[in-house]
C-alpha cells in the first residue's frame, strides 16, 4: 500500500463529503485522509447532545460510519463508490469533549466487500478518551457518475 491517495480519489472523496447534508448539518469536517484510513471531526455544539449533554449516540454514530466509508473509498479504483452493508458500534462511555474524532481504518478490503475498524475519541484540550468501538462492513458499487467505466472488471 503506497503512502499517498491518488489524486482524482482525493478529489472524489472531498466532493462527495461535501456533498452530505447531514455531514454538514451536523458540523463535521475531514480531519486525515490517507490510504485505508480517514478521520472526521465533530465539533460539540448544543443542537449535537442528548438529554443528558453529553454527544447524541447518533452523531457519534454517523461519524464513524462516514470515516469508515471514506477510509475503503480511499482504496477504490475510479469509477466506483461505497455504501455501508451494516455496522455495530459499542458505546464505550458518555460521548463528551470540545469534538468527537472517528477514525475509519480498513482491516480487509476486498474487491467486493471492505471490511473497517472503527473507533471514536472524545477530545478535549487536555487529551481524549476511547468513547466507541465498531466493525463495519461496506459494498463497493459502480459510480453512476461515471458512466461505463465502473462497470469494467477490476
Amino acid at each position: 500500500m503506497t503512502d499517498t491517495i491518488d489524486p482524482e480519489i482525493r478529489a472524489q472523496l472531498e466532493a462527495s463529503f461535501a456533498a452530505q447534508g447531514l455531514m454538514a448539518h451536523l458540523g463535521a469536517r475531514l480531519a486525515a485522509i490517507a490510504p485505508g484510513e480517514v478521520t472526521l471531526h465533530l465539533p460539540f455544539g448544543g443542537h449535537l447532545t442528548q438529554q443528558h449533554g453529553y454527544f447524541h449516540a447518533g452523531g457519534t454514530a454517523a461519524i464513524a460510519d462516514s470515516a469508515g466509508g471514506y477510509a475503503a473509498f480511499t482504496l477504490f479504483p475510479p469509477g466506483f463508490n461505497v455504501l455501508t452493508t451494516e455496522f455495530k458500534l459499542n458505546l464505550l462511555r458518555p460521548a463528551e469533549g470540545d469534538h468527537l474524532e472517528a477514525t475509519g481504518r480498513v482491516i480487509k478490503a476486498g474487491r467486493t466487500l471492505t471490511i473497517c475498524q472503527l473507533d471514536v475519541w472524545g477530545v478535549t484540550g487536555t487529551g481524549r478518551r476511547h468513547v466507541a468501538t465498531g466493525l463495519q462492513t461496506l459494498i463497493r458499487v459502480p459510480d453512476p457518475a461515471a458512466g461505463t467505466a465502473g462497470h469494467a472488471a477490476p
